[in-house]
């Protein structure tokens, strides 16, 4: 019994130590059992104590798996942090995509991305494709390489001699 408490209490230290809670001593743990009704189980405090308002409360299962246990307000900040979190990404990807295509008005590419992006599937978009889709489309909002002045007998793709 003594090195089951351990094993579950080293769990929790690992899970604490991962969600920054400083002081997990007073982390509130709660034991799960089932009672003899089929349909209630039981809720017992193992640690820390049942005012505690830090969150989130850990709970064990009869099969010794832990659980968190969060107000709905806690979760619907999570879930708010991992919408911009995904929104922040989805910006980047197609930030750098069109960095690539060496723009000329950044924002005037975004835009007319944005408004492709709106036509279909936020989740399903190729960046690249996309913007290159718009290079084709719309040739003045990049910068074309070939029509910089080069003196006579060098190429852009001209290979570096090695000797």
């Amino acid at each position: 019994m003594a090195k089951q408490r351990r094993k579950e209490y080293s769990m929790i230290d690992k899970i604490s130590k991962n969600l920054q809670i400083i002081n997990h001593k007073e982390q509130t743990v709660l034991e799960m059992r089932q009672s003899d009704d089929e349909s209630v189980k039981t809720l017992r405090l193992k640690s820390g104590n049942w005012k505690n308002k830090k969150e989130p409360w850990l709970v064990i299962d009869e099969n010794e798996k832990v659980h968190a246990l969060i107000s709905m307000d806690a979760m619907q900040k999570i879930v708010e942090n991992f919408k911009q979190m995904e929104q922040d990404a989805f910006a980047l990807k197609l930030e750098k995509s069109i960095l690539q295509q060496l723009p000329i008005d950044f924002q005037d590419v975004w835009t007319v991305a944005m408004q492709e992006v709106e036509k279909g599937k936020k989740s399903d978009v190729n960046f690249e494709r996309l913007v290159k889709k718009i290079k084709k489309e719309h040739p003045n909002l990049f910068l074309n390489l070939k029509d910089f002045y080069m003196p006579e007998g060098i190429t852009m793709m001209q290979p570096f001699d090695s000797e």
